[in-house]
This record gives structure tokens, sequence and C-alpha cells, in this order.
């Protein structure tokens, strides 16, 4: 039997069982994670008070670490010996937080994982220099590295993330954004930051272009899924869990691919339900339980779900150039993961 068909009928077996849980899958770098946390800790200190006491606040709302637990495997994966992988999962995840103090301050956000938003809580004006300082760290940081290849791949992806935003900020509002707008847009925002996490792993470890390239490809379709997922949530997770208010990015004029393909029917009663929420910025003309049960009666939720299924499928395709390991078998758990995730 081909790898290809085994990884098919491994998936078939996954379907059947329950699926893994985050402290498992990353149990094999739990001990590269803990230092990553002392490395983020010691980077947002500061001699200056206020920088400190924002940067003590950012460290104790703490995250799932996907990023930096995926730049860690994918090193192992690589067979990576040194000990940069650290630094560079601090500068990854130090890139994440400062695109959510910045994405907080544009829409407008007041919570995120449960706590009061750093704009909610000292202003916009001082949050935007926040993310700027946060920025400019994390580069500064990866410069240690004396490796310019890497500092180009992170200014690559952090452009292409700026520019994301903009597009977004552009079609904000908009009810006739397609399919493609939305993965385009969603790719820049939220999949090259995973893609680089993956592909820095192989030019630290030096491997052959064709294996970056894989490890590139599978960090690429896992962040598509990752994000395609959470737009699936912002309808259907509770808010306590989500760490935030259920549907807030259509609140906030973002249509989300559930919603792309709701409105793809070409019903006018779904673009005027649609178009009223975009207007008001809330739920005042038409209730959210009515849109969602639209959503259901018309399986818009299945289809995104399956979609980012088939984005897992194909990162963990990415894989098969690697042979067996821990390393490769937890990667295809976190696929696994994020196609099942309710947080």
């Amino acid at each position: 039997m081909s790898e290809a068909a085994r990884a098919g009928e491994s998936a078939s077996a996954r379907r059947l069982t329950a699926p893994p849980v985050l402290p498992d899958i990353l149990a094999p770098v739990e001990e590269d994670l803990l230092l990553v946390e002392k490395e983020l800790e010691k980077r947002l200190g500061s001699g200056t008070e206020i920088i400190r006491t924002i940067g003590q606040y950012i460290s104790e709302g703490g995250g799932k670490r996907i990023r930096p637990a995926l730049l860690l495997l994918c090193s192992r994966l690589a067979g990576y010996p040194g000990e940069l992988h650290i630094l560079f999962a601090t500068v990854f995840e130090l890139i994440h937080t400062a695109t959510l103090v910045h994405d907080d301050v544009i829409d407008g956000s007041t919570l995120r994982r449960g706590r009061s938003t750093i704009n909610e809580r000292w202003g916009n004006h001082l949050t935007v220099l926040v993310g700027d300082h946060l920025y400019l760290k994390a580069m500064n940081s990866a410069l240690t590295a004396n490796d310019l290849r890497l500092v180009k791949i992170l200014c690559d992806i952090t452009l292409e993330m700026i520019e994301g935003e903009i597009v977004q900020s552009h079609i904000n509002g908009r009810s006739d954004v397609t399919e493609q707008e939305y993965l385009d847009v969603m790719r820049r925002k939220t999949a090259l930051l995973f893609s680089g996490c993956a592909e820095v792993s192989g030019v630290l470890a030096k491997l052959d272009e064709r294996r970056i390239d894989d490890l590139r490809m599978f960090g690429l379709n896992l962040g598509m899924a990752y994000q395609i997922v959470d737009d699936l949530l912002d309808f259907t997770a509770d808010a306590k869990i989500l760490g935030k208010p259920v549907a807030n990015d259509l609140r906030e004029g973002r249509v989300t691919l559930p919603l792309i393909y709701l409105l793809e029917r070409g019903e006018s009663c779904h673009k005027e339900m649609v178009s009223a929420v975009l207007e008001d910025r809330g739920f005042d003309r038409v209730g959210l339980g009515e849109i969602v049960r639209e959503m259901e009666a018309h399986d818009t939720f299945g289809r995104t779900a399956s979609l980012a299924g088939k984005y897992c499928e194909d990162a963990r395709r990415a894989l098969l150039s690697f042979p067996d390991s821990p390393a490769r078998r937890s990667l295809g758990d976190v696929c696994d993961f994020i196609a099942a995730r309710t947080f």
C-alpha cells in the first residue's frame, strides 16, 4: 500500500476516535515551551515602567502558543540540533501578539481571552505604540541570530500580513465578499505566520529546498484550516469558552466564510438580514439566532468545516516526504486538533 493510501486510511480511522487534546500533543516539546515562556517574559520586559506593566499584562494573558509549538515540533521533525528554535519560537509569538494588539485597536475590541484588551485599559494611542514596540522587539531579537535569510522571511511575512489587514479594512462592511477574497485575506493575515514557523525550522536545520517547501506548505495549509475553524467558532462556540462575544466578526463588519456560503445562494432575504447587521454594527433589527438558523438550514457550517478538513488533510500530506517519527505524528495530531477544536 502506498504512503498516500495509508494516509487516507488513517484519516478514516481518525474520524472514528476522539480528537487529541492539546496538552498531550505538546508533551514532547513541553520543556522547550517553558523555555519559550521564560524568553517571552524577558523580551516583554523593559526598563520603562509603563512598557513593563503592559508587557506583564500581555504575558499573564497566556494563549495556546500554537505558533511556537509548531516551530518547535517542526524543528524536531527537521532534526535541528541547536538552540535557536527557542529564540525564533519567541519571535513568532511576539509578532503574533503585535498583530492581536493592533487588530484590537482597528476592531475596537474590548475583550480578548476573557480579559480587557490593552486598548480598553490603556487607550488606542498607547496600544498602537505597544504593537509597534512588539514588532520591533521581534525583529531585533531575530537579528541576533546573524542570518539575514531568516530576517527576510520574517519581513516578507509581516509585510503580507499588513497588506492583508489593509485589504480586510477596505472590504469591511461589504456583504458581497467572495470566497476567493476571503481566502486571500486569511492566507495573508493568518496562514503565512504558520507557514513561516514551519519554514524557519527547515532553514535552521539546513534542509534542502524541497523539504523546506514541504514544511512551508504544511504550515500554510494548517494556518488556513486554523482560521476557517476560528471563523466557524465565532458563530458556534460558547462566549465564555471563546473569551469574547460570539458573532464578533459580523458585529465588527466582517463577513466570513459561513456567511459567504449563505449569501452565495443569492436569496434577497439573506442579503437583507446581513446588510442590516452590517449597517447597525449589531443585532438590533435582526437577531443572531435568525441568521444562525438560516446557516444551519443551508448547511453552511458543514461546508465550512469540510473546507477546514480539506486544508488539514493537505497539511498532513505535505509531511509525507519526512520519515515516520514521533514529531511527524505529533504534527499530524495538531491537524486533528485544529479540525476538531472548540475554543
